[in-house]
This record gives structure tokens, sequence and C-alpha cells, in this order.
């Protein structure tokens, strides 16, 4: 880390507002306890009616599963339960009797789509769904995004062992011990402070990809994924205030940038934080990895979190989340991104509103990574 890799990731954040269509965004750099960048610029809507600054709330869609995550991997930890736990032990109705935490956490239990008509808004009705639903595949047959259902699979078993909303555990837990502004689950209070997000538009070459020629096709997984549960598929619903305050594990977060940086300081161990070692290591540790049935394009996966895939030689592929192998986080829809590195102590979060149709983190948030790090 040094001053100039910082003055370098500015001028990038600064450039996107210039060259690629930014309008309000804010990004943090955490390194070994300290916040040693914190930026925030632009509009909370077109209309420019409020600025953007450090302190604005945004929702940050699948950014919010390795919060959620280490919320399920904490109440099962103080239970002395972890990973290797047979899920049935916790949820008697789920559908796989051998299928463990870890392999529900990393994606590889194949329920990613569901048969059973169910809406979003609807626990009971998602998780009478899920326990009726047949696997696309059984754990050992690899593994596939499971973009919506994930969250319900964490709430469920969040429920029976606390009693409480997986949002409520978060906040008083995890959040609140660190100080942190995000929610899962957020307070009427707070929603003056939420910034209008924005859909993002479709390259011609973008469509042609395997995932987007995937999702744009009936019928198939990677389509049905992203369509089930039902509920919350357009952006306009993203901005209504009862999307933020329904506290969706999967997809509902809303925070700033230096909150979520600082979680994933905590969870790479660079601060005291409530979560413990088993956790942390959970978060870090890489469970599964290749070819992703729903993604259509070589992913990994810890317990909730995401790192980047390494080739046959033991090397990065790609390098979403900086150069270290250990480095693990998790990429929001439209753009937001954040993760943190065990190796160099660094912890990273980028947020924004003029959100890019991508599957994965954008330039506008590549550009920012490649700048910490060189």
């Amino acid at each position: 880390m040094s001053p100039s890799s910082l003055g370098e990731l500015l001028d990038r954040f600064e450039e996107n507002f210039r060259a690629r269509g930014e309008l309000g965004a804010s990004v943090s750099v955490w390194w070994r306890g300290e916040e040693v960048l914190s930026a925030g610029q632009g509009w909370c809507e077109k209309e420019r009616s409020r600025r953007w600054t450090n302190a604005t709330l945004v929702p940050v869609y699948s950014a919010t599963k390795g919060p959620a995550a280490a919320t399920l991997l904490m109440a099962l930890d103080v239970r002395g339960l972890g990973p290797e736990t047979p899920v049935r032990e916790v949820w008697h109705g789920f559908p796989l009797l051998e299928a463990t935490f870890g392999g529900l956490l990393s994606h590889q239990c194949g329920l990613a789509a569901l048969d059973r008509r169910a809406s979003l808004w609807n626990h009971a009705e998602v998780i009478a769904a899920i326990e009726a639903q047949v696997p696309a595949w059984r754990p050992g047959g690899g593994h596939g995004y499971h973009p919506r259902t994930f969250g319900a699979m964490l709430e469920e078993p969040l429920r029976r062992l606390t009693g409480r909303t997986l949002g409520d555990e978060w906040r008083d837990r995890i959040a609140a011990p660190l100080g942190l502004d995000f929610w899962i689950g957020l307070p009427e209070t707070r929603w003056p402070r939420v910034a209008r997000l924005y859909p993002g538009k479709a390259a011609a070459e973008d469509l042609q990809s395997g995932f987007y020629r995937e999702f744009n096709a009936e019928g198939t997984l990677t389509r049905r994924a992203f369509s089930s549960p039902r509920g919350l598929h357009s952006v306009q619903e993203m901005n209504d205030p009862k999307a933020w305050a329904a506290g969706f594990p999967a997809m509902g977060g809303v925070g700033t940038a230096s909150a979520l940086a600082k979680f994933y300081q905590a969870a790479a161990g660079a601060i005291d934080s409530p979560l413990g070692d088993p956790v942390k290591r959970a978060l870090a540790t890489l469970r599964s990895s290749g070819d992703d049935r729903v993604l259509m394009q070589p992913t990994a996966f810890s317990c909730g979190c995401q790192l980047d895939p390494l080739d046959a030689s033991g090397r990065k592929s790609r390098q979403l989340y900086g150069p270290s192998v250990h480095a693990f986080g998790h990429p929001g829809a439209g753009g937001s991104h954040a993760f943190g590195d065990p190796d160099s102590g660094v912890s990273f979060a980028y947020v924004m509103n003029q959100m890019e149709l991508s599957v994965m983190p954008g330039p506008k948030s590549t550009g920012l990574v490649e700048a910490l790090f060189s």
C-alpha cells in the first residue's frame, strides 16, 4: 500500500465521472485497521437535488451475501456447529440429506432455480418450494451460483437457530459492535439517505456472451435461477422503501462503501471483531471452483464469498479481488464490489447508483482495484 497507489485509485475514481457515466459513487479502502481512503461524489439522482456524500446509502444487491453468510456462520459457531454440519441437523425439511452448510454456502446444492412458483415476499412459500425442489445436481456434481434462493437458504436455518431474522442478528451481533452503516432491513429513519438506482444498458457484444445468451433463452437454468423466487426483478422495485426494509439476505443490503470495506477488514482479520476465527476461516477458504452451471464461466466460492478462480498452474485467471490468491469478497448486480485480502491487510469497497449491465464487476470498479495494487 503506497500513497501513489491511493492517488492513482482516486484519479481513476474521478475519471469514472468524466468518461464512464458515473452519477454518484463512493469508494473506501482500509489497511491494517485504518481507513486510508474514503471518497464520495456525484448525485443521488439524475435531477441533482441531493449531493452524494460518503454517508450516502445505496442498495448493493448481491454484495449483501458476504455479510449475510457471516451472520449465519456466526450463529452456527456459537452453537458448536460449522461448515461440516449437515443442513438437516438444523433444517429438517432441507431436500438434500447429504448437504452440509459448507456445500450450501458455496453454491453446491443444485437449488438455484425453483419449479414451484413462490414469491420472494413470502418466506414460508419460498421455503416450501425449496423443500419440494428436485436438485438440478447433487453435491459432488459441481457448483452453480444461487442468485436468489441463497437468501432463503440462509434465513431459514438462522431463524431456526435464533428465533430471529437474519437482519436483526446481523445488526446486533456484527454491524452494531463494528459501527457499520450497513443494513439488511433498513429502518425508516434512514430512508431519506438512500440514493436512487438507475439500470444499466447492455452493449451488443455483452448479449452474445455465454451468460447473457443463457439468461435471455426461455427455460434455461440461468434464466430460471435469476427469476425464482419471483419479485424484485426491476431496478424500479429496488428503489421502493419496501425493498430496503424487507431485509433479503441475498440481495437486500443497503449501506455505505466505508461500512462494507470495514466489514471485510474484520473478516480478513485486520481488526478486532465479533467474528471468531472459525467464521473468518470459512469466509476465506475455497470450497468450490470450476465452470459455474449458472454464470457460465469459471467461478470460485468459499462459504458465502467469491474468490478469483485459478488456472491449471495455480495462477489467477482474473483479478477482481487483487493479486492475492487468498482475497475474498462479493460483487453486486450493477457494479458494487467489496473484498478483503488477508495477505496485505487491505479491504476495499465501491458502491454506486448508475448501474452497469454486467454479471461481474465492470471497468468502473476493476480499474480501482488495479490501481490499488499498482
